[in-house]
């Protein structure tokens, strides 16, 4: 049953973190009947994509999120879980996955339309990935930060597909998408925060100038009146669980510990199916983790996709959420902070016509306990350790290797694009 948790994926049942994924039956990944209900977030510029992500947090590290791409396209209910090192259930993807797949998805997107408009067809074209993050330090010392570096990308190109000047090229491909302008990009997100009702005033991290969308715990509950009769359940699913948990530094409740030096690897490979869809296998190589594969709807461009499954912004969204939530949920338990419920809603903004993309924009909503300053902390240190806000805010360009069946170039091109900073 690798892939399906119960879940009723249309009435929901309860929004605080007793709330578990194991008792209820549904996906992964479901799209949803429709969008009624859910708050677009309005821009105005109309070339700018804006994803807005719901996310709140389940039993233990277990969250789900909903993905509004806007514009008339579908939403995503999708499940995120935690491996052993950090005493998950391994029943979902844990967020770099959802991350790593949809950054593969987009990089290979281009990949194709470059091979496209030159002629050759993109059939047999292999794409694998490996993205590094770093955590060291300690939380209680409130030193520990995560770091991410440069994406390692390689290419086998279709057997007919000459060599020529292909490097140059697939990298000028790459360095045009949205997702290496958020790699090459030093973004200063920002942030609000909402305890029990009432907004505070942020600390470390930047302050939120947008409007606050109200705390999401109801739109998880919301009834709906009709239901889809059937739900496709390959879209997310696990194909292998981790080998061993015993590893001192990567096994059980690694993760957990006040104090990390550490480097995290996720692979990820992309094939093509006949169908259209992207077929990307995830594997979490450090700390010891599963397998997961993920199916994304890229479509013809990067705005055509998301029907049949999510297209690779929802997932890379959705990544970056789930992994602010993971540090919240993570920091909290560490330093043992009276929190009874945390959600978060995240804005991320891309501009597709230019390739760029905006700060990402989280509003942060606590129920607790504990005072104002200790609330500041809470966000401070999970900005300060999410692997993925460390993403944002460092820049570091994609390395590409392009290889073919006939021979294996030892050319590594940097992405060409000059790097961009936001003004």
């Amino acid at each position: 049953m690798y892939g399906t948790v119960r879940f009723d994926p249309i009435n929901g049942q309860g929004a605080s973190m007793t709330t578990s994924i194991q008792s209820l039956d549904a996906p992964l990944a479901l799209r949803m009947p429709d969008t009624k209900g859910l708050p677009e977030t309005a821009d105005s510029a109309t070339d700018v994509s804006v994803i807005r992500t719901f996310a709140r947090a389940l039993e233990g590290m277990q969250k789900e999120a909903i993905v509004l791409r806007g514009g008339g396209q579908p939403a995503w209910r999708l499940i995120c879980d935690e491996g052993q090192y950090l005493h998950g259930t391994d029943l979902a993807p844990p967020p770099l996955a959802f991350f790593s797949a949809g950054m593969a998805s987009i990089f290979t997107a281009a990949i194709s339309r470059e091979l496209n408009r030159s002629g050759h067809s993109h059939t047999g074209l292999i794409v694998a990935q490996d993205a590094y993050y770093g955590m060291q330090g300690s939380a209680l010392r409130g030193t520990m930060t995560a770091s991410a570096d440069s994406v390692e990308l390689r290419v086998r190109l279709p057997a007919d597909v000459p060599t020529g000047d292909y490097p140059d090229r697939l990298a000028t491909a790459i360095s045009g998408t949205p997702v290496e302008s958020l790699m090459q990009t030093s973004l200063a997100d920002t942030f609000s925060i909402e305890r029990n009702h009432k907004l505070i005033a942020t600390g470390d991290v930047n302050q939120s100038c947008s409007p606050r969308p109200g705390n999401p715990a109801p739109l998880f509950e919301r009834t709906e009146s009709s239901r889809a009769e059937t739900y496709r359940k390959d879209i997310v699913t696990k194909l292998a669980s981790a080998e061993s948990v015993f590893d001192a530094d990567h096994g059980v409740g690694a993760a957990l510990k006040d104090h990390q030096k550490r480097t995290l690897l996720i692979r990820s490979q992309v094939s093509l199916r006949e169908d259209g869809l992207q077929q990307i296998r995830v594997r979490i190589h450090r700390p010891i983790g599963s397998v997961f594969q993920f199916l994304v709807d890229e479509g013809a461009d990067c705005n055509g996709g998301g029907h049949r499954a999510p297209d690779g912004l929802s997932y890379v969204s959705a990544g970056i959420a789930f992994c602010y939530m993971t540090q919240l949920g993570r920091y909290i338990q560490i330093t043992k902070r009276a929190v009874e419920n945390y959600n978060v809603v995240q804005d991320t903004r891309f501009d597709l016509g230019r390739g760029t993309v905006l700060p990402v924009d989280t509003h942060v909503y606590l129920k607790t306990e504990e005072d104002e300053a200790i609330c500041r902390k809470i966000v401070d240190m999970a900005e300060q350790t999410c692997f993925l806000h460390a993403a944002c805010r460092t820049s570091n360009t994609t390395k590409l290797c392009i290889e073919t069946d006939a021979s294996v170039n030892k050319v590594v091109a940097e992405a060409a694009a000059t790097k961009r900073v936001e003004g």
